[in-house]
């Protein structure tokens, strides 16, 4: 069986010029931001 590898994206392809973007899972709403500190953060 082959290795299966992680996809990977560098997270200024996904967030671009902003700090905050809402993914939609199952139908319920995440927030991922980057902190002030230049940490990821998803909250519900």
């Amino acid at each position: 069986m082959k290795d299966k590898k992680d996809k990977k994206i560098e997270s200024k392809i996904i967030f671009q010029d902003e700090n905050i973007i809402t993914i939609v899972h199952d139908g319920q709403e995440y927030q991922l931001r980057i902190t002030k500190a230049n940490k990821l953060i998803l909250t519900k």
